[in-house]
């Protein structure tokens, strides 16, 4: 198959900072490529059209949407995490949940050693596990 499949987030002009935000956040993450809208295209000149970029090795893909929508993110989609240690797991759930919300407070679930779930400020939901 050659085939891709690559998660895809629909921001409303939050692409970019959302984007940067993760990179900055998450080890081993990067911009790929970013193509903005001109003057005179769909959407606001200079922001994203369509961006590509890595967290901790996992390819996504983004956009600002030109179009208002009646939705958003739901925690139906997360970014599922394992992390190496407990402060890992700690530093990411700070960084994270500031200005989202704790959809699961850390804790011990039972499934792992200590787990949380969050949607970060842009609506994103995460995982963060510690198995």
């Amino acid at each position: 198959m050659s085939a891709k499949v690559r998660p895809f987030l629909m921001f409303e002009g939050k692409a970019e900072e959302a984007m940067n935000f993760y990179v900055s956040t998450l080890p081993g993450s990067q911009i790929v490529d970013v193509v903005r809208y001109g003057p005179g295209g769909p959407g606001a000149e200079g922001s994203v059209m369509k961006a590509t970029f890595s967290v901790a090795g996992q390819t996504v893909m983004c956009i600002d949407s030109p179009a208002k929508h009646a939705f958003t993110f739901t925690p139906s989609f997360s970014f599922f995490v394992d992390c190496d240690s407990e402060s890992e797991l700690e530093r990411l759930f700070a960084a994270l949940s500031q200005g989202g919300a704790t959809l699961m407070p850390l804790g011990n679930y039972g499934f792992s050693r200590k787990f949380a779930w969050i949607n970060d400020r842009y609506g994103v939901s995460w995982q963060l596990n510690l198995p």
